[in-house]
């Protein structure tokens, strides 16, 4: 069973149009650097805010949560792997452990994807981590030629 397509996005896209392709996938491959400088990855479940944060929990003793905590530099690949659909975005960005208010506001954004996640509260060294971009590139290969448009973080918020 697929997930229904969203749509294609056509120059110039708008942030309706990314925001609708990002949401309409619930899990990513993120990647932060082990202190060594080694790349580590893994698969996250992720919700996206209306200005492109992805936040995601995890436990403070994982890989992601270590390496997240010392140094906040983040990459996540998303889409591209639902049978033919070669569309991803790759997402570079600052993860951060939101408190207060900013953390209730994105885990609430988090259960509405994952409603699921307020099981796991109960566990010990739950964290909500929120990546804030700094640059963005979306890319269509089911196009000929392909449809690649990057964003930074600037390009991002002044987006229509």
């Amino acid at each position: 069973m697929h997930a229904a397509e969203p749509p294609h996005l056509e120059p110039p896209a708008t942030r309706a149009d990314l925001l609708h392709f990002l949401r309409s996938h619930r899990y990513a491959v993120e990647s932060s650097a082990h202190p060594d400088g080694a790349p580590q990855s893994a698969v996250v479940g992720i919700a996206v805010s209306d200005d492109f944060e992805i936040v995601f929990d995890t436990l403070a003793t994982s890989r992601k949560g270590r390496n997240l905590r010392r140094q906040g530099a983040v990459a996540f690949v998303i889409g591209g792997l639902a049978g033919s659909d070669e569309r991803t975005v790759q997402l570079e960005g600052i993860a951060d452990e939101p408190s207060g208010a900013e953390r209730h506001r994105l885990t609430e954004l988090y259960y509405t994807v994952f409603p699921d996640g307020r099981d796991r509260l109960e566990w010990p060294d739950l964290i909500y981590l929120r990546a804030t971009p700094t640059w963005l590139r979306y890319s269509d290969y089911n196009r000929d030629p392909p449809l690649i448009l990057e964003f930074d973080a600037a390009a991002l918020r002044e987006m229509a």
